[in-house]
């Protein structure tokens, strides 16, 4: 087990207490075509928010993100891939090729935003926010940390980087909160 398991294992106590009523769809991000892209935008729906990084170790998770997203989207989940360099440089591609070499990689097709940073002064608002509201504990340490929005865009759970987008821990959180939605 490396060290970064041992310091992060996948356990219930990643899940976010009830009370925590606040809400991502205040958020947004930029396309890597420099759009705006709002976290309202997926109102009604769950979604994993994964920081990636195509030359981390962990990079194989894009393709279980992908069968994630497939065994779920018409249910009603969003994988929402953010780009990030923040940890050992492992993001070097520009914006417009992250997506295309995912895809040509891994054959993924979930969303992704524009390279972002996702810790320290300059992270994003909304991981300055998630940290907030959750802990340091629960702020990204490397690349591949999830969140898990509710349809109101609350906090559901976390996932630390090496908890695999399949793992038993990710697919029951996700079928319960799936189990919780409004039939539409």
């Amino acid at each position: 087990m490396s060290a970064l398991a041992a310091a992060f294992p996948a356990t219930a106590e990643t899940a976010i207490p009830k009370h925590m009523g606040a809400s991502a769809h205040g958020f947004a991000f930029a396309t890597p075509e420099g759009e705006p892209l709002s976290l309202k935008a997926f109102s009604g729906k769950l979604v994993l928010v994964v920081n990636t990084a195509t030359e981390c170790g962990f990079s194989g998770q894009i393709g279980g993100l992908q069968t994630l997203y497939e065994t779920y989207r018409d249910r009603g989940l969003v994988v929402l891939g953010v780009p990030s360099n923040d940890f050992g440089g492992q993001e070097p591609r520009t914006d417009g090729d992250i997506a295309s070499f995912c895809e040509a990689t891994y054959g993924a097709r979930f969303p992704m935003t524009a390279k972002t940073h996702v810790k320290g002064k300059s992270a994003h608002p909304f991981y300055r926010w998630a940290t907030s509201e959750l802990g340091r504990a629960a702020r990204p340490h490397w690349n591949f940390h999830k969140y898990l929005l509710g349809p109101d865009g609350a906090l559901i759970a976390w996932f630390p980087t090496p908890t695999p987008p399949l793992s038993p821990a990710v697919t029951t959180e996700i079928e319960r909160a799936l189990a919780n939605l409004p039939e539409t």
